[in-house]
């Protein structure tokens, strides 16, 4: 007897576009380290759950605060390897949740 199994598919960006984003442009609240290292780089653009780091077609290390869902992940997998200043948004700015 061969047993089923479940296949479950998420759409996570579907989910995140849900949210609501007020984004403080004067103001970032993730920064990073001049230069970052490769391997650090890496690691979040494997775990951050907003996809906000990313390696361009030409190699280049892109970011992006804005769109953070405020988790923190960054600053947990890399500490102050990579992140320079991680702080919630000023009042009123930064992620609203709708879904849930």
């Amino acid at each position: 007897m061969k047993k089923e199994t479940l296949k479950i598919e998420v759409n996570v960006d579907e989910y995140l576009g849900l949210n609501k984003y007020e984004v403080d442009e004067e103001n970032a609240h993730i920064e990073l380290v001049e230069n970052p290292p490769t391997d650090e780089f890496l690691k979040l653009v494997r775990v951050c759950p907003a996809a906000l780091y990313k390696v361009d077609d030409a190699g280049k290390q892109v970011f992006d605060y804005a769109g953070c869902l405020e988790c923190g992940t960054c600053r947990i997998a890399c500490g102050d390897t990579i992140v320079a200043t991680w702080r919630y948004p000023g009042p009123t700015m930064g992620v609203e949740y709708r879904y849930g």
